[in-house]
């Protein structure tokens, strides 16, 4: 059976890019496949958290995907540092990783290269990412296109374990966004919306309150013109206004297009629809928030369910590897 497993970082504050690019995909696929969803904690930790903020934005990342559409009894959701598998197969996959493959990784180049403080962890990483996915046999990754390097490395770690210590893992296969889901950033729309921008003018946080998504896509970038056509090369924040329309409203953005001469129109109609998508994943997530203890039953549950795949998987490994049985 095909198995889909995608975890998210409790950084920054989810905005409409991720929804529309990601977890709206993820709420699709766990009707369609058996689905493993991880706030994946640990690797907030390759940079120095505040220890308060970070147990906050983890239960409120996890009331944020329920609120979305995720079912718990549909699919697995849980807390990556509630499975100590993770952490033990991660240490394996370190000492399968060459050096100079972890070297190469993009992200790490140019994460160390904008910090003060480089830590170890984020330099391997990337061996606990192939290690979440491993461990639940997953044989489909939904990535972007800045995570395709490090699917291609589990691959490659995966098959170096297998032909090393004989068959143990499933080599996972990545998928991509299907088209209209990549959001950029309003203000800027030749570059992402970024989670790093929280309270930009350019982001819309899916908790934002409507006046205010509706002032930052009434001040949304786009050009001196006045045709509104789908044209990402030549106007880039027109398009990225019709993106939006189009996947708020179940529509390509060219067929958001029909209609409109004029770029106020668009902006009005663009954030009527944001609004209204956001506004029940909003009225859920207040239902959550209001009560913290149902989210961390849920999440117990959930971690009970992948502690049952992963510890099976990491017997393997263990075994395959040569790893003393514990008495």
């Amino acid at each position: 059976m095909t198995r889909v497993f995608s975890g998210i970082k409790p950084t920054g504050n989810v905005h409409l890019g991720n929804l529309l690019g990601a977890l709206v995909h993820w709420v699709d696929d766990q009707h369609r496949a058996d689905s493993i969803y991880c706030v994946v904690d640990l690797h907030a930790l390759t940079v120095p958290q505040d220890p308060a903020e970070l147990r906050e934005t983890t239960v409120r990342l996890a009331q944020l995907l329920l609120a979305v559409g995720l079912d718990p009894e549909v699919c697995t959701l849980f807390v990556q540092s509630h499975v100590s598998a993770h952490s033990e197969l991660a240490w394996l996959m370190e000492c399968t990783a060459a050096f100079g493959e972890l070297s190469r990784m993009t992200q790490f180049k140019d994460k160390s290269a904008k910090s003060g403080f480089v830590s170890g962890g984020l330099f391997t990483y990337p061996a606990l990412m192939a290690a979440d996915i491993l461990l639940y046999d997953a044989t489909h990754v939904p990535v972007g296109d800045d995570q395709r390097q490090h699917v291609e490395l589990t691959r490659d770690l995966a098959e170096r374990f297998n032909a090393r210590y004989g068959a143990t893992f499933v080599i996972p296969e990545a998928t991509y966004p299907r088209a209209g889901a990549r959001v950029m950033d309003l203000q800027d729309p030749t570059s992402k919306m970024s989670k790093s921008e929280d309270g930009a003018p350019g982001t819309i946080l899916v908790l934002d309150d409507p006046k205010a998504i509706e002032k930052k896509i009434k001040r949304a970038v786009t050009d001196t013109e006045v045709e509104v056509r789908y044209d990402v090369a030549a106007k880039p924040g027109v398009s990225n206004l019709l993106s939006i329309l189009g996947a708020a409203t179940g529509r390509t953005p060219d067929e958001a297009a029909v209609g409109y001469t004029q770029y106020g129109p668009l902006k009005a109609d663009t954030a009527a629809a944001v609004i209204e998508l956001l506004a029940p994943v909003q009225a859920r997530f207040a239902e959550l928030a209001a009560d913290p203890g149902e989210t961390q039953r849920l999440l117990a549950v959930g971690a009970a369910k992948a502690r049952e795949l992963a510890d099976a998987t990491l017997a393997r490994a263990r075994d395959q590897i040569g790893l003393l049985p514990p008495g």
